[in-house]
């Protein structure tokens, strides 16, 4: 049975697992105090909630939500954890950008939307568009044909209206 101040914490684990599309796992083994004060300062700007956990209180919460069987070997060394509701690939993005120059954190694993992501996904995930990027995608391409209709339309009818008119001063 966890102490109380261990079950604060694993309350906070469990709210953080519930209000999250995805978690990505990430070994900070080896890591100085100033390159973990930059990779947390990398995962604030981007609104990313970044954080360790003890991996027995992080398996604690899984396993009482369910659904991260997957993840659970993941929790092994020591881990941090970085939480995202909206944008899913920004946390691949700047372990990506962090580790160009460094060769830590070692990205683990994520869970995203109830999908799986083992190491060797870091690229792919940080090619994956934003949810507003894929908006603008839909929108520019959903714009387009609209947008040729009324070009098509405004020449044709320039067009029309100049043969009509020339038409027209042909017969007077």
């Amino acid at each position: 049975m966890p102490t109380a101040e261990k079950q604060t914490v694993l309350n906070e684990i469990t709210e953080n697992l519930k209000n999250a599309n995805g978690i990505y796992v990430t070994k900070y083994t080896g890591m100085s105090v100033a390159e973990a004060n930059e990779l947390r300062g990398a995962f604030r700007k981007g609104n990313i909630f970044f954080k360790v956990y003890k991996n027995k209180l992080m398996k604690l919460a899984m396993e009482e939500i369910g659904g991260y069987d997957k993840l659970l070997p993941s929790l092994v060394d020591q881990n941090a954890f970085a939480f995202v509701e909206d944008e899913l690939s920004a946390p691949a993005k700047v372990l990506k950008e962090f580790t160009k120059d460094k060769k830590k954190p070692e990205f683990k694993a994520a869970f995203i939307d109830g999908e799986f992501y083992s190491a060797d996904k870091l690229e792919a995930l940080a090619a994956m568009k934003s949810k507003n990027e894929v908006i603008g995608d839909i929108l520019g391409l959903l714009m387009s044909p609209a947008t040729n209709i009324v070009s098509a339309l405004t020449a044709q009818g320039s067009s029309l209206v100049g043969a009509v008119k020339t038409i027209a001063e042909k017969g007077e």
